[in-house]
């Protein structure tokens, strides 16, 4: 299992870098997709005995100015910037993002009272485990009779009826596990625990992903089910977190076609024309 969470980042983003973007010629003979690492070392005016290091985990603790070029160059986000600071951070004896912090299971009474008026939209609090902490009314009928009770990468995972209920199922896996892996990630005993029981539970699905999937979780998209009592279902979801303190994640589902707002009687107001 790779331990080199800041490598495989950076090797992922450059391979996912369409050369023409870049301002860099097309060519046929490339034989990896994305950039090369002497096309990064150039653009972002380091060696590429540097890059290779960096990609190789020989080297874990660039400088600030390196790691701001290799974001302009590997035109990163807002929320990939901060994760790749957190990356390098990690790698040393102290990280700042309270490794050890208790998972969330509090909600406190103002976010009960907005978990009310969300009602009857599909909206559910996990924490950093994907615990699910609590959800609106309409989340638990939705939830109970695919059988997703209490953590959702277990769910995922290791209940027999993921695979039939989630249609694109490995594009779910590889999100819950990129969740897992932001921020601390195994400087975090809680998440530590999680990820050696799924390791044993889940196997190759699970481990294989670990050392492929970077802890970059979108935080919008479209996730399609088949729900054993509601049929084909088409749901946008938004994901915003709440003050750290609180280490939770509020997650929303909306229907994003017409069939699905009939086949949860949601009000066609609501849906999204464009279906994201």
């Amino acid at each position: 299992m790779s331990d080199n969470e800041l490598g495989l980042f950076l090797r992922h983003r450059r391979e996912s870098i369409d050369p023409a973007t870049a301002g860099l010629p097309a060519s046929s003979r490339r034989r990896t997709p994305g950039l090369r690492r002497a096309e990064v070392a150039t653009l972002a005016g380091v060696s590429v005995e540097y890059v290779t290091r960096l990609e190789q985990g020989r080297d874990r603790h660039p400088s600030a100015p390196v790691l701001g070029a290799l974001a302009d160059v590997l035109r990163l986000t807002a929320t990939e910037r901060v994760h790749l600071y957190r990356l390098t951070k990690g790698a040393g004896a102290h990280f700042p993002c309270r490794p050890g912090m208790t998972p969330g299971r509090v909600v406190r009474p103002t976010v009960r009272a907005l978990l009310d008026r969300l009602e009857p939209t599909l909206a559910v609090l996990v924490n950093q485990l994907g615990d699910v902490v609590a959800g609106t009314p309409a989340f638990q009928e939705f939830a109970d009779p695919i059988g997703l009770h209490d953590n959702v990468p277990r769910y995922v995972f290791t209940s027999p009826r993921a695979k039939t209920v989630l249609p694109d199922w490995p594009a779910v896996a590889d999100h819950w596990v990129a969740v897992l892996k932001e921020g601390p990630f195994r400087a975090d005993p809680s998440i530590a625990a999680l990820t050696d029981e799924l390791s044993v539970t889940a196997g190759d699905d699970f481990t294989r992903r670990l050392t492929t999937v970077p802890g970059t979780p979108s935080r919008t998209g479209v996730l399609r089910l088949a729900h054993p009592t509601l049929g084909p279902l088409t749901l946008s979801y938004e994901s915003l977190d709440l003050p750290a303190d609180d280490g939770l994640r509020l997650l929303a589902y909306l229907p994003a076609d017409p069939a699905t707002a009939a086949a949860l009687d949601y009000p066609l107001r609501l849906v999204s024309p464009s279906g994201g």
